[in-house]
C-alpha cells in the first residue's frame, strides 16, 4: 500500500490517485520511441508497374515456393495425360465419326484416373507424418498444406468427370447415333454389327449407369465436403421486406384490398415451405453428414474399376489402366485405415483423469494413461473417439503434455454436438452436481481394469479410444532458435505442449541454455530453442484456469528468461481506458507486492485488450537481429492474415526473418 499513500500520510491525496490511475498507460507499459536501422519503414511506393509486378512476384515465390513446385508439377502431368490420350484418339479411326468429341472425353478421363489415385495419398495420415518426422522430404514438400491439396485434386477430379461426362453424353454418343451405315462400319467392332438404336442403349449398359451412379455419388460428397455445408451454417430465410407505406385503398375491405390479402396468404404457404426447406438442410448437413458421404468414395472406387474393365473403345486388358493408377493408392489407403483400427485397439487407454471446468469456460481436460510404445512429438495432435458417445466419429485435439510426460493430455472446449456430449458425460460421472457444486471443478479419475462396469448401477464409465499421433506444423518448432507462439482461445493448446517440452529441456540441462553450450549433448543436441514469446488471447477470464499450472511453473522454472509469456483478456478494455483504468491499478500493486495476477490467479501478469502485433513483432526483430524466427498460431482465422502479413513484412524490412506456420484449427 506504500504507492497508495507516499508520504506516509494515512490517507490518499487525489493528486496521488490521479498519478496511479495515468501510470499503467505509461510507466507500466513503456513504448520505446527510439529507432534504429533494423525497423521496418515505410515502403516507397513504385510507381513502374514492371517492377512493381516483379518485385511482388520475387516475394510470392520466396515465401510459396514449395507450393508452387508442387502446384507446377501436378498441372503438367494432368495436362500431359491429357494430351497424350488426346493426340492418341485424334489418330483412331474413331475419330472419323465422333470428332473431337472423343479426344476430350478420353482426356478428361485419363487426369480423372490420375487424380482419384493421387488424392487418396493426402489423406493418409501415418504416411505423411513418417514422412515429415524421419525423412528430409519436409525441406521441399509442404506437408502442411496436405488436405489444401486434397481439395485442390478433388477440383481436378469434378473438371475431369465434367469433360468425360460432357463429351459423352452431349456430343459423340449423339454423333454415333445419327452416323450412317459406312461411318458406324469401322464402329462394329466397338459397338457390334447392330447400330445403337437410343439413347437408352447408352445409359442401360454397364459403362453407362456404373459412370452416372458415380457421378451422383461424387456430387453429393463432394457438396456436402464444403465448408458451409460440413461446418452447419445456419441456414435462414432472408427476412420478409416490411411495407410501411402500402397504399390506403390497400388496407379497405374492397377488391384491391382481398386481393393484397391473398398474396399474403400464399406469400405465408411459401414462407412456411421455405422455412421446411431450411430445417431439413440443416438437419443433414453437418461434420456427421460430410463424414458418412465421404465413405461413399468406397462405392466410386469398385465402381470406378468396374467402369474402367467394361470400356466401349478399348478391348485389350493392358491399355485398361484404370487399375494400374489406382493398386498402389488404393493398398496404401488400405494398410492406412487398417493401422487406425488396430492400433486404436491395441494401444488401449487404462487410466482417465477427467477434470471439467463449468461453464463459461466449459472445459474439459484429459489425462490419459499413456500406452505402451506410444511415442509423440511436442505440436503433434491425436484422434479422440468415445464410443458412449458416438460409436464412428473421431475427432482431432491437439496433445498439451509433453513427450517426457508419463501420460497423454488434451483439453476439449464444448463448442459442437461431439464436444458437448463428451462433456457431459464425463460430468455425469464426477461428483452428485448440487447448486453449489454447479460453479466448481469437478474431477474424477478411474482405471477401466479395475472400475465398475456401472456407477450407482445406471451410468458408465466414458471408453476413451485415441489414435496417432499424427504430425502438424507445430512439430516444427525445434527448428528455430526463436519462437513465437500464438494462441487464440483453446487454440494454445500446441503452444502449451510445445512449453512444457522447452521446460523440460531447461530442467535438463545444467548450464544456461541461453549460452548455446548445453553439457548435456546426448538428449538434447536436437534442441535449439533459445527464446519462445508466447502470447495467449482469450475472451473469458475463467479460460485462465485452464493452464494455471503451467504458468506457474514456468515463472518458477524459467531463470534465465528464456520464455517470455503475455496473457491477453480481450473481454476488458485495454491500459489506458477509463473503463479499465481502476482493475489495471489493482492488478499492478497487488502484482508487484505479491507476486499473483488477480485476474488469472497466476504469476503471469494478464494484459487488457488485444495485442498489438506490429509493436510485437517489431520488438522481436529489434532483440532478434539476422536470425530466422519461427511464428506458430493456432486459432480461429480472423487473425490468420494479419499475423501471416506482418511476418511478410517484417521479414522483408529487417534482417530478422519470421516464418509463419498455422495449425489446421
Amino acid at each position: 500500500m506504500e504507492k497508495l499513500d507516499p508520504d506516509g500520510l494515512g490517507y490518499i491525496e487525489l493528486y496521488d490517485l490521479e498519478k496511479l490511475l495515468v501510470k499503467p498507460s505509461s510507466e507500466l507499459m513503456p513504448i520505446e520511441m527510439t529507432t534504429n536501422g533494423d525497423e521496418p519503414s515505410k515502403p516507397m511506393v513504385e510507381l513502374n508497374p514492371l517492377r512493381r509486378w516483379y518485385r511482388h512476384a520475387r516475394y510470392f515465390l520466396k515465401d510459396n515456393w514449395r507450393r508452387c513446385w508442387v502446384m507446377l508439377l501436378w498441372l503438367s502431368i494432368c495436362v500431359g495425360l491429357f494430351a497424350w490420350k488426346f493426340v492418341q484418339y485424334r489418330h483412331r479411326p474413331v475419330f472419323q465419326v465422333m470428332g473431337y468429341c472423343v479426344c476430350v472425353a478420353k482426356g478428361g478421363a485419363e487426369t480423372l484416373k490420375f487424380n482419384m489415385a493421387l488424392t487418396l495419398l493426402p489423406v493418409c495420415r501415418n504416411v505423411i507424418t513418417w514422412l515429415r518426422s524421419r525423412t528430409t522430404a519436409g525441406r521441399f514438400v509442404p506437408f502442411n498444406d496436405n488436405l489444401n491439396f486434397h481439395k485442390v485434386i478433388a477440383v481436378g477430379i469434378s473438371v475431369g468427370a465434367g469433360l468425360h461426362v460432357v463429351s459423352h453424353l452431349a456430343c459423340d454418343f449423339p454423333r454415333l447415333l445419327h452416323a450412317t451405315d459406312d461411318e458406324y462400319e469401322p464402329m462394329k467392332q466397338f459397338f457390334g454389327d447392330v447400330k445403337p438404336p437410343n439413347y437408352w442403349w447408352f445409359v442401360k449398359g454397364t459403362e453407362g449407369w456404373t459412370g452416372l451412379v458415380m457421378l451422383v455419388l461424387m456430387a453429393i460428397a463432394f457438396t456436402l465436403a464444403t465448408g458451409r455445408f460440413r461446418n452447419r451454417t445456419a441456414w435462414l430465410p432472408k427476412p420478409k421486406k416490411q411495407d410501411d407505406n402500402l397504399p390506403q385503398h390497400k388496407k379497405r375491405d374492397n377488391l384491391p384490398g382481398l386481393l393484397h390479402r391473398l398474396t399474403e396468404y400464399g406469400s405465408a404457404s411459401r414462407n412456411r415451405l421455405t422455412m421446411l426447406f431450411y430445417t431439413l438442410l440443416n438437419r443433414f448437413t453437418g461434420y456427421n453428414a460430410f463424414l458418412y458421404t465421404h465413405h461413399l468414395f468406397v462405392i466410386v472406387y469398385a465402381l470406378l474399376i468396374v467402369h474402367g474393365h467394361f470400356l466401349y473403345l478399348t478391348k485389350k486388358w493392358q491399355k485398361k489402366t484404370t487399375w494400374m493408377y489406382l493398386a498402389v493408392p488404393m493398398i496404401v489407403y488400405a494398410c492406412e485405415r487398417l493401422t487406425r483400427t488396430l492400433r486404436s485397439r491395441v494401444r488401449a487407454v487404462h487410466k482417465v483423469k477427467a477434470v471439467v471446468h463449468p461453464d463459461p469456460a466449459a472445459l474439459l481436460s484429459l489425462h490419459l494413461s499413456k500406452p505402451e510404445g506410444f511415442r509423440y512429438k511436442s505440436g503433434q495432435y491425436i484422434f479422440v473417439k468415445c464410443p458412449n458417445v458416438s460409436s464412428f466419429e473421431w475427432h482431432p485435439f491437439s496433445i498439451t503434455s509433453a513427450p517426457e510426460d508419463d501420460y497423454v493430455s488434451v483439453h476439449i472446449k464444448a463448442m459442437g454436438d461431439w464436444t458437448k456430449d463428451l462433456r457431459d458425460a464425463f460430468l455425469k460421472v464426477c461428483e452428485p452436481l448440487t447448486e453449489e457444486k454447479k460453479t466448481e471443478i469437478l474431477r474424477v479419475e478411474y482405471d477401466h481394469d479395475k472400475a465398475m462396469p456401472t456407477l450407482g448401477g445406471r451410468l458408465k464409465y466414458p471408453t476413451v479410444l485415441i489414435d496417432g499421433p499424427y504430425g502438424a506444423p507445430a512439430q516444427d518448432y525445434k527448428q528455430y532458435e526463436t519462437l513465437l507462439l500464438v494462441g487464440l482461445g483453446i487454440g494454445a493448446t500446441p503452444m502449451i505442449s510445445i512449453i512444457k517440452d522447452i521446460i523440460n529441456n531447461m530442467k535438463r540441462l545444467p548450464g544456461d541454455i541461453e549460452s548455446g553450450n548445453p553439457s548435456d549433448g546426448s538428449r538434447s543436441s536436437s534442441f535449439r530453442t533459445r527464446r519462445a514469446y508466447f502470447y495467449w488471447i482469450t475472451r473469458e477470464q475463467e479460460s485462465l484456469e485452464w493452464f494455471h499450472g503451467i504458468m506457474d511453473e514456468v515463472a518458477e522454472t524459467d531463470k534465465q528468461g528464456v520464455i517470455e509469456l503475455h496473457v491477453h483478456c480481450t473481454s476488458v478494455h485495454g491500459e489506458g481506458d477509463a473503463q479499465s483504468a481502476v482493475i489495471t491499478v489493482a492488478q499492478s500493486l497487488n502484482h508487484d507486492k505479491h507476486g499473483i495476477d488477480i485476474i488469472s490467479g497466476t504469476r503471469v501478469k494478464t494484459s487488457f485488450g488485444r495485442a498489438n502485433w506490429s509493436e510485437v513483432y517489431r520488438r522481436i526483430a529489434r532483440q532478434n537481429q539476422r536470425k530466422h524466427v519461427g511464428v506458430f498460431y493456432c486459432g480461429m482465422p480472423a487473425l490468420t492474415k494479419e499475423l501471416r502479413e506482418l511476418a511478410k513484412v517484417f521479414s522483408r524490412e529487417t534482417s530478422t526473418t519470421f516464418e509463419f506456420h498455422k495449425e489446421n484449427f
